[in-house]
Formats: C-alpha cells, sequence, structure tokens
C-alpha cells in the first residue's frame, strides 16, 4: 500500500511539473510574440501584464522535475547502463556486482541527500521554521530569495535532499527486490506506451506489392502474373 502510494505521488509530481512548465513556457512565448503585435487594446493589456518570472519558474521547476524523474529511472529501469562485462561473467559474480553496483549509488545518492539537507539547513531553513513555530531566531541566518519570484532559496534547494533521498530509497529497493528475485526493473527504450503496433494476419505477406501502385519486377515476377501484367498494359 505504502509503495503504491509512493509510485502514485511520484508520477503525479512528475507529471505536473512537466505539464505546467510546458504551459508556462507556451504563455509566456504567446505573450511575447502577441505583445509586439500593433493591436489596439490588446497590446497595452499584454504589455501591463508581467511574466519576467516565468523563466525563474520552469527553471525550477524543471530541476525539481529531474530530481524525482531521477528516482522514477531507478524504480523502472529507465537509466542507461554499460553492462557489457557484467553479462558475460558468471552467473554469482554477476550478481554480487549488481548488487555492489545498487549500494553504491545508494550510498552516493545518501552522502549527498545529508549534505544537501546539511546546505539547505543553513541556508534559511532553520529560521524559517523556528520562525513558523514562534521560537527564537537569536542570530540564526534568513536566507536569500530568488531574484524575480522573491522565494526563499532553501525551498527551492530542498529538491536535492528530498529528490536524492527518494532516489537512494529506490536504489535500496531495487536491491531487495533483486536479492529476493534475481531480476531487475527493465524498460524498452524503443517502446512507446499506446503505440502498440498491431499484429498483422498470417497469410498477410507484407512484401507483395499487388496493390497496382508499384513498379514490377518481371525479373522476379511468377510467370503467370507477369503474362497478366503484360497483357494489361496498353
Amino acid at each position: 500500500m505504502f509503495h503504491t502510494v509512493l509510485n502514485r505521488l511520484e508520477e503525479g509530481l512528475i507529471t505536473l511539473l512537466m505539464a505546467g512548465a510546458t504551459l508556462i513556457i507556451f504563455v509566456a512565448v504567446a505573450h511575447r510574440y502577441l505583445a509586439g503585435m500593433p493591436i489596439p487594446g490588446l497590446q497595452d493589456w499584454l504589455l501591463g501584464l508581467n511574466f519576467s518570472w516565468a523563466q525563474e519558474l520552469c527553471i525550477i521547476m524543471f530541476v525539481w522535475m529531474a530530481k524525482f524523474g531521477a528516482a522514477y529511472g531507478v524504480r523502472t529501469g529507465i537509466h542507461v547502463g554499460v553492462d557489457v562485462l557484467i553479462n558475460r561473467l558468471k552467473k554469482e559474480n554477476r550478481r554480487r556486482f549488481i548488487i555492489f553496483g545498487l549500494l553504491a549509488g545508494a550510498l552516493f545518492t545518501g552522502v549527498v541527500a545529508g549534505l544537501g539537507a546539511s546546505f539547505v539547513w543553513d541556508n534559511g531553513a532553520h529560521y524559517a521554521i523556528f520562525h513558523a513555530f514562534g521560537l527564537d531566531t537569536g542570530d540564526l541566518f534568513e536566507g536569500p530569495t530568488t531574484p524575480d519570484l522573491e522565494w526563499p532559496t532553501w525551498a527551492v534547494y530542498s529538491a536535492i535532499p528530498l529528490g536524492s533521498s527518494l532516489m537512494c530509497f529506490r536504489f535500496l529497493q531495487v536491491v531487495w527486490s533483486f536479492a529476493r528475485s534475481g531480476e531487475l526493473p527493465q524498460h524498452d527504450h524503443g517502446h512507446v506506451d499506446g503505440l502498440d503496433d498491431p499484429t498483422p494476419p498470417v497469410d498477410v505477406d507484407p512484401y507483395g506489392m499487388d496493390d497496382n501502385l508499384h513498379m514490377r519486377d518481371l525479373r522476379h515476377t511468377p510467370v503467370g502474373e507477369a503474362d497478366e501484367n503484360k497483357d494489361e498494359q496498353p
């Protein structure tokens, strides 16, 4: 149950960020284009709208999408890896190397999550939490804000500890699953969901050009069919 809810939240957040960033970019570009057209009334109204924050917001959204998308990639096996040598090893050695690689990924992302959390805490999160609960902030650093949106930067940088923590959890999850079943998450990079080609009937010859729309090579056409085509020509 927990894994299902977490998977849905992860996928929903990535989808929301991707769709939101795409929409904001589209609106900002359309606004910039239409505001340059000398249309009475419309141009004045568009020039009164401020979209200077759009670029900064999209950058933040793409950063968050990338961090959580990396965790999604670990869970689904999307990340590309060079496993030519690993696959040539004996089964037991291959298993050891795969587990070592996954644990190394978990260690690395865990370290990044810890360092990121320390940075976010010292960059203003400490002050914000104490201030929210009415505690004495003393000489705590309030932290800077972003140039356009004027959001606290610690909230923006929170993508690093949160996304890296989730990625570390996904590595451990894959290790546990591989140790039990011996299977890794697989993803076909040439497959696109929703674009499955229907299986053609058994008696269909995809190379048979019998639609009268293609030139015929009479040297490789059966004799009877060649004679029929010859008689049909004017």
